[in-house]
């Protein structure tokens, strides 16, 4: 600890003080770095002071997270940034960037999908905003498939030849598109 001198003579600790409640604060804040794949933008904020969370951010993520087909917004259940926060710290990148393949979905933007390809649910969550599909530069996404499954906090996914993994605030379960069997064993 760092211990200063008052112009008495006598040791303070206020800055000291002040420096470890400010550092202390920020190890509390929950910060996420996004990047959408299919708008380009991205975003980076804390989402979560402590255990509040912080309602402006909570308003630009769901923005952030639309149906980029429609534009729709709707909103998410915070439990879901919880589990990204947690899913970059798990894997030893807290704060790394992730890139987000697909967040909010209209009904609509749903059957379209289910109409034109394979492994979209008919009752997704994603059209509950409780589900978001993504990857991380530079991870594995079999990695990040297994640090989601050992976060043990809803559904996981694995969608190894359009290299992402789901994630979602269901009830715990997994399952896997068209693995290879070696994956599926080992699971």
């Amino acid at each position: 600890m760092l211990f200063l001198i008052a112009s008495s003579g006598a040791p303070t600790q206020s800055r000291a003080v002040s420096s470890q409640q400010s550092v202390s604060q920020e190890s509390q804040n929950r910060r996420l770095r996004l990047y959408n794949t299919h708008t380009a933008e991205r975003i980076e904020l804390v989402y979560r002071q402590g255990d509040q969370y912080v309602p402006g951010a909570l308003a630009k993520l769901d923005y952030f997270l639309r149906d980029h087909r429609t534009g729709d917004v709707r909103h998410f259940d915070p439990r879901l940034y919880d589990i990204l926060s947690d899913l970059t710290s798990s894997i030893g990148r807290p704060g790394g960037e992730i890139d987000i393949i697909c967040g909010y979905r209209t009904s609509s933007t749903n059957e379209s999908l289910r109409s034109h390809t394979t492994g979209v649910a008919k009752n997704s969550l994603h059209i509950q905003a409780e589900a978001i599909d993504l990857r991380m530069p530079g991870i594995d996404t079999l990695k990040l498939r297994q640090a989601a499954l050992a976060l043990r906090r809803g559904g996981v996914g694995y969608y190894p030849h359009s290299d992402f993994i789901h994630v979602d605030v269901g009830r715990v379960r997994q399952w896997c598109f068209d693995c290879p069997a070696s994956v599926i064993v080992g699971d």
